[in-house]
């Protein structure tokens, strides 16, 4: 569970108050400002109050929580700051609300004042719904759930994609080649701006002078602009330091640019860099990348559970990712990025109240309240005849009329059966990327396109040079279009070690031909 006392900010408040907290957010020039919600959905500030930032109607600091009432009834999904500092908020509903520092129309709300309280942000965005914001140190950058960026404020570098230099007072559209593409991330360095397609090619613009935007050239870009250094590359998520940028693709693999001073590129020197970089961690793959605006601090978290940090520690130039004892990115920020700020809206989960769903959880293969049992491999597993049928159509029509206590099941081995009939109770799979393939043949079978879609980035995690060729076989006897996809293009990458697998040399007549003629389209023979 996230330790929000890590941040200093938080030792102002009580044990009792700590235990409410839900979501926070640390923010500030200093790490002195602070948003949290609690348990009741209540917002809090607390801290300096630079620019009005706490939204309280007033510039007064405070060292006690005070209740932020103005957004009373509204849940926040996600939140980020600027520098001045100024807040984006978007709520569970897709509202925008801004306030704080404002010298730049940075609030979108057509004014340079100030924001002494939250205001309601719909000027273009009143039939939107959005879904993601980010922050830059004076602009601001929101996505709606269909995939349009609109952008304000500060301008002077192209940071708001508008094509010209002058300050954008309200959201427009950012255009030009995202008009249209289907955005589904974005961030925001210090003058610069990155969306992430869902093609996963990478669309950047705004101040280039540390070569942050990776086009290889040190111009600034009033438009957005494809980055063609990661071509055939599949990136999933963006983000930005103060001047540098990285990102995680679908591989697990960690590409960074930009400015380097602090060693914040992991690529073992302090060079600047204008084209993306590997980032070389251990073996494990990558799951999250982590960086913010205000600092020259760079983290990730690995499928293992361990957490990188390198470029500014605590003043220390790390030049080389650096393993730490974290269980978590937040945690490298609260004690090591300079400001103590948070680089995301931190999540809280209760460790008391159980949800209906977390209730059902603990239901799964639990033979004291079970009325189903299901005999795999000589093995019971434990199920809920009503709950089953609730939540699958092939089970609401087997058991409707079924009044046996016991289901023989010889089709699928226990660990797929088991892993089917928990992610019934629980929406996730656990299971080993080589045993998803058996659970991809069930899902297959049974018509369950959301399990086949959670097999496919299952074993995407556990692909490797040695199995790339029995996975892309998988995925073709199964018609996962899109797994087959990620496992050529997997193959491609690493032709030279995949061609001389056991695995290549027992391929599939029809693959095999297949195989040589799609990787010869894509030009994977040339010299």
């Amino acid at each position: 569970m996230l330790d929000v006392g890590k941040w200093p900010i938080f030792s102002l408040c009580s044990e009792e108050e700590l235990q409410l907290i839900r979501q926070a957010c640390v923010f500030g020039s200093a790490g002195n400002e602070v948003l949290y919600t609690t348990v009741n959905d209540e917002i809090f500030v607390l801290g300096t109050n630079c620019s009005g930032c706490l939204g309280l109607g007033d510039v007064q600091s405070t060292i006690e929580p005070r209740r932020l009432d103005s957004l009373n009834g509204k849940k926040i999904a996600c939140l980020s700051y600027g520098s001045g500092p100024h807040i984006v908020l978007a709520t569970t509903e897709g509202e925008v609300f801004t306030w704080g520092h404002n010298a730049y129309s940075q609030l979108g709300n057509g004014t340079t004042n100030h924001g002494l309280v939250p205001c309601h942000i719909s000027t273009n965005l009143s039939n939107k719904q959005v879904t993601e914001v980010a922050c830059g140190s004076y602009h601001s950058l929101v996505l709606t759930s269909d995939g349009e960026v609109f952008a304000w404020g500060y301008n002077n570098s192209g940071q708001v994609g508008s094509g010209s230099t002058a300050n954008q007072p309200i959201p427009r559209r950012v255009m030009g080649c995202l008009q249209n593409k289907v955005v589904v991330n974005i961030a925001c360095g210090q003058m610069c701006s990155m969306a992430v397609v869902n093609t996963g090619e990478v669309y950047v613009w705004g101040y280039n002078g540390n070569g942050q935007l990776g086009l290889g050239s040190s111009g600034n870009q009033p438009t957005p602009c494809r980055i063609a250094a990661l071509q055939g590359i599949r990136v999933q998520r963006v983000a930005c330091g103060y001047a540098h940028t990285l990102v995680l693709t679908d591989e697990g693999q960690v590409y960074a640019w930009g400015a380097n001073s602090y060693g914040q590129l992991g690529i073992g020197n302090k060079s600047n860099q204008s084209y993306p970089a590997p980032v070389f961690m251990e073996k494990d793959r990558i799951i999250e990348i982590a960086a913010c605006h205000s600092a020259h601090t760079s983290a990730a978290k690995t499928q293992g559970g361990h957490v990188y940090m390198w470029g500014q520690c605590r003043g220390q130039s790390v030049i080389l990712p650096h393993l730490t004892h974290f269980s978590c990115t937040d945690d490298v920020f609260a004690c090591f990025a300079t400001p103590a700020v948070s680089w995301r809206l931190l999540s809280v989960e209760p460790d008391d109240h159980l949800t209906v769903a977390e209730s059902l959880k603990r239901e799964f293969d639990n033979p004291n309240t079970a009325d189903l049992k299901f005999l795999v491999d000589g093995k019971y597993i434990y199920a809920h005849k009503v709950l089953l049928r609730i939540r699958c159509e092939h089970f609401r029509s087997s058991l409707e009329d079924n009044q046996d206590d016991i289901v023989e099941m010889s089709e699928f081995s226990y660990p797929v059966y088991r892993a089917f009939l928990e992610y019934l109770y629980t929406d996730s799979i656990s299971l080993p990327p080589e045993e998803a393939v058996g659970l991809l043949d069930l899902a297959t079978f049974y018509r369950e396109n959301r399990l086949k879609k959670l097999c496919q980035q299952t074993i995407k995690q556990g692909i490797c040079e040695e199995n790339a060729i029995a996975l892309l076989s998988a995925a073709v006897k199964y018609d996962a279009q899109d797994l087959e996809e990620f496992c050529f293009r997997f193959c491609i990458n690493h032709l030279t070690v995949v061609t001389q697998t056991s695995g290549f040399a027992e391929m599939d007549h029809d693959l095999l031909k297949n195989f040589i003629s799609k990787a010869s389209r894509v030009g994977a023979f040339k010299n």
